[in-house]
Order: C-alpha cells, then sequence, then structure tokens
C-alpha cells in the first residue's frame, strides 16, 4: 500500500518535471546541451578532440566486450538453469592476457598523446610573440617586436549591468560578462607563441576553441602556441581564482585574414603614436577631468565604486581618503607602485602617463574632495625615472 511519504515524494517530482518542461517551452532555460567536446579552430585542439574520440571509443569497445560477457555468463549460467559453479583457482594463461592486453592498450594510447603533448610545447619557428600578463582584473597584451600593447578590459556594457542595483536585466546584454573592450588580434594560418605572466596573483588565460588553458604565474614565464585556421571571435576567460573580480576577466581574441590583420597593425601603431604624443603636451584642466573618469570607470570603479565610497572592510574609500586629499607626491606612487600587502596592484605598467595623469586629477576632484590639483603626464614621465 502506498505511503503518504511515497505520494508526496511523487507529486513533488512531478511538479518538478511539469516545472522544467515549461521553462524549456518558454525559453527560460537557455544553457547550452552538448554531449562532447569542443573540436576547436588549431591543430592543438583538433588534435585533442582526435585523442578524446579514441579514448572514448576504446572505452566503448571495451564496457560492450566486458559487459556483454558478464550479461551472457549471467544469463546462461544462472542458478535456475541448474548451473553448478567452476572450483578453478587461477589460470595462468588467462591472467597473462588481460595483463599484457591492457598494457598494449595504454602504450598505444600514450605513444599519440606523448606525440601531442611535445607538439604543443614546440614553440619554435613563431611568425609572431604575444606577451600575456595577467592583473587584478584584467589581461595586458603586448606584441613584441610590433611595438603594440594595450590592456583589455571588461566591456562598457557588461560592467554597467554587473553593478550592484544597476537595474539593467543581464540577459539583455549580449555576450554578458564574455566581451571586452579591446581583444586581442591574431593573423589566421600564422602560428603565434604567448607568453604568460602575472603581476599580482595566479590567473590562467583560457579559450576553449583554441585547446588549451595556460597558467599566469607572477615571476614565471609559460609559453604555448596556436595557428588559427578560420577568422572569426573566440571567447574565453580566466580560469584560476584570482579574487572578487575574478568573473569579470573576459577574453576575447579575433582572427582576422593577413590584410585585415596588417590594417589593424597600423591603425593601433597610429594610435600609439597618438598616446604618445599625448603625453608630451600640457593638458587643459577639462580634457583631464573628462579622460580621467573614463579610465576611473573601466580600471577603479569595480573596486572603489563609481561613487568613490569603497566596499567596507574590502576597498578603501577614496572619497576622503587621506591619500587623495594629501600629498600629491604620495598619491601618484600609490597609483604607479600600489600598497605591498593590500589588493592594491600597481598600474605603472598598465596605464600610460596621460592616464594616470588624469585618473590621479578625477580622484583629487570628485566627490567632494575637491583639492584643486592637475596633473600633468609630465610629472608621471619624471615619475617613472
Amino acid at each position: 500500500m502506498e505511503t503518504k511519504l511515497s505520494r508526496q515524494a511523487r507529486t513533488l517530482a512531478m511538479a518538478l518535471a511539469m516545472a522544467l518542461a515549461a521553462a524549456l517551452a518558454s525559453g527560460m532555460a537557455r544553457a547550452d546541451f552538448a554531449l562532447n567536446l569542443t573540436e576547436g579552430v588549431t591543430s592543438i585542439s583538433r588534435e585533442a578532440y582526435r585523442l578524446h574520440m579514441l579514448a572514448l571509443w576504446l572505452c566503448v569497445v571495451i564496457a560492450i566486450v566486458v559487459f556483454g560477457a558478464m550479461a551472457w555468463s549471467m544469463y546462461h549460467h544462472r542458478k535456475s538453469r541448474g548451473a553448478v559453479p567452476a572450483t578453478f583457482h587461477d589460470n595462468t594463461r588467462v591472467e597473462i592476457i588481460w595483463t599484457i592486453v591492457p598494457f598494449l592498450i595504454l602504450v598505444a594510447l600514450a605513444i599519440p598523446a606523448t606525440q601531442a603533448l611535445i607538439a604543443m610545447d614546440d614553440t619554435s619557428n613563431a611568425d609572431l610573440t604575444i606577451k600575456i600578463t595577467g592583473q587584478q582584473w584584467r589581461w595586458r597584451y603586448d606584441y613584441v617586436n610590433e611595438d603594440i600593447g594595450f590592456v583589455s578590459n571588461l566591456d562598457d556594457k557588461s560592467a554597467a549591468a554587473a553593478k550592484f542595483g544597476s537595474g539593467i536585466d543581464p540577459s539583455t546584454v549580449e555576450h554578458y560578462l564574455l566581451n571586452v573592450d579591446k581583444p586581442v588580434v591574431v593573423p589566421v594560418g600564422k602560428k603565434v607563441r604567448f607568453l604568460l605572466n602575472a603581476s599580482d596573483v595566479i590567473h590562467s588565460w583560457w579559450i576553449p576553441d583554441l585547446g588549451f588553458k595556460k597558467d599566469a604565474i607572477p615571476g614565471f614565464v609559460n609559453e604555448i602556441w596556436a595557428r588559427v585556421d578560420k577568422p572569426g571571435t573566440y571567447r574565453g576567460q580566466c580560469t584560476e581564482l584570482c579574487g572578487v573580480g575574478h568573473g569579470f576577466m573576459p577574453i576575447v581574441l579575433i582572427a582576422m585574414n593577413e590584410p585585415d590583420y596588417l590594417a589593424w597593425v597600423a591603425q593601433q601603431r597610429a594610435a600609439a603614436a597618438k598616446t604618445k604624443e599625448g603625453s608630451d603636451r600640457v593638458w587643459t584642466r577639462e580634457e583631464l577631468l573628462a579622460k580621467g573618469e573614463e579610465v576611473y570607470t573601466k580600471t577603479c570603479a569595480a573596486c572603489h565604486l563609481p561613487t568613490g565610497e569603497g566596499i567596507p572592510g574590502v576597498f578603501k574609500a577614496l572619497k576622503g581618503s587621506t591619500v587623495v586629499k594629501g600629498p600629491v607626491a604620495a598619491h601618484i606612487d600609490r597609483v604607479m607602485n600600489g600598497k605591498a600587502g593590500t589588493a592594491m596592484p600597481p598600474f605603472a605598467a598598465q596605464l600610460g602617463d596621460a592616464e594616470i595623469a588624469a585618473v590621479i586629477t578625477h580622484e583629487r576632484n570628485a566627490w567632494g574632495n575637491a583639492v584643486g590639483d592637475m596633473v600633468q603626464p609630465a610629472q608621471i614621465k619624471a615619475a617613472r625615472k
């Protein structure tokens, strides 16, 4: 007889099933449904996929043989048919076979796997080298021998939607938390060598379509390479728990055909030259405040909040801060060099002279601080020496 508890459990299960069916029908469940790995767009990812499939089908065959033999034996030698168990203790020939066969299978898998690992570590003869530096909580990309370098931050739309009490529905933001303001760009069909390190804590650079994940470790350089075969946009994330902003550290890589890539390189060089020119001139107060607010929103607001009030017990407030309202030299030193033992990272390598000058000017004149100082790029340039 069915108990009251079992009836309640069945009713609850039916209710959950109906709720799930309704969610699927209404489009509420948006998770991707996949049964296999991503094949990817590089030789590394395709080789990993091929080895995965080889091991998978080998396991399927072994499972069919083993469980098939078990099922056949249990059916044909069951007690109801009068089967009498054998009384032997060992069989040397069988023991040798079931030792040698698995060994040969492992060797057959180890050979191509070792070849793939060796190929993954071969970064020689690269057409392009990109240095990647993980920083809390953004990525810096420097194109070695190309005079190109920039910081890649979470895009403005995702950052706005992620703010507490923003009122923005994240589902309305395209590629929420997976988009950046400045993606890394590579040419299609060229071998690209990636050098990875970090300036603060351990990060991890991962794009599934490239077929690898590599740690970025302070004081240590890891390297890996990729040759992207198809033009397109490929997204990833930091996969190492690197602090409170870990979930806001996406990666976007755009693979372009060579003519488009060369045009992008020329554009970046022109922008770098313009930035350098901006560092050599005297800025007006209005220019510094406008640029400073822009830099602060992208770089500082995640920790200190747009209002400058910080997060009590985690990040100090800039509103009324003794550093911000104190001597300008100490403020410059704190922004450029950070503070050991705290979450305040050094920004000397992340931001240009004009950006640091502008953000300091903004902080010293926002949220009622009203210090009135203006910091020029030349002061930051002098502080670097």
